[in-house]
C-alpha cells in the first residue's frame, strides 16, 4: 500500500484548516507557508509570556479554546479570533504600550504547516479542530486584566 497518499503536506494540512476548522487558508506562493487572510478570522498577537496568562485566565473564566499559534523564533502567540474587537484608539494606545497588535483586516496570519516541521516557525499552542473562534473583545480583556489595565478600556 501506498502510504505516501497519507501523507501530511502543505496542500492537505490547508484542505484541513479549509475544511474542518472553516479557516480560509491558502499556500502563500511565494514562500510556500500556509497564511489565513485577517477579515472573517481575526487575530490578536502578543508575547508569548503574556499569551500563557491570557490563555490560563480564559480557561479559569470557563471560556472555551480557540485556537492560538506561537511563533516560536519571536517568542509570540496570536490567537484566532472572531474580528469583533471595537475600533478605539485609546484601547489600541493601551495594547500598542503592551507590545499586544490587532491583526488588521487584509494581514496575513502564518498558520503552522508541515513543510516547515524541522524549522519549527510555528506550532500550534491550542490546535483547532472545528470552526470555533472566541470572541476577540473577550481576549482583549483578559489581555487587559492579565496585564493589569483593566482601567485603561
Amino acid at each position: 500500500m501506498d502510504h505516501a497518499a497519507f501523507a501530511d503536506t502543505p496542500a492537505s494540512r490547508c484542505a484541513y484548516y479549509r475544511r474542518t476548522c472553516g479557516l480560509p487558508a491558502g499556500i502563500d506562493p511565494e514562500v510556500g507557508r500556509i497564511v489565513v487572510k485577517a477579515g472573517v478570522v481575526g487575530g490578536i498577537t502578543m508575547p508569548g509570556g503574556l499569551g500563557q496568562r491570557v490563555r490560563d485566565d480564559l480557561v479559569f473564566r470557563g471560556h472555551p479554546q480557540g485556537p492560538v499559534v506561537a511563533h516560536i523564533r519571536s517568542r509570540r502567540w496570536t490567537f484566532l479570533c472572531r474580528p469583533d474587537v471595537p475600533d478605539d484608539m485609546r484601547l489600541f494606545s493601551a495594547l500598542f504600550r503592551l507590545d499586544v497588535s490587532i491583526v488588521p483586516f487584509g494581514g496575513e496570519i502564518a498558520l503552522p504547516s508541515p513543510a516547515e516541521a524541522s524549522g519549527g516557525f510555528r506550532q500550534w499552542v491550542v490546535a483547532p479542530r472545528d470552526t470555533f473562534r472566541p470572541s476577540g473583545a473577550v481576549i482583549v480583556d483578559c489581555v487587559l486584566t492579565c496585564a493589569g489595565r483593566k482601567g485603561a478600556r
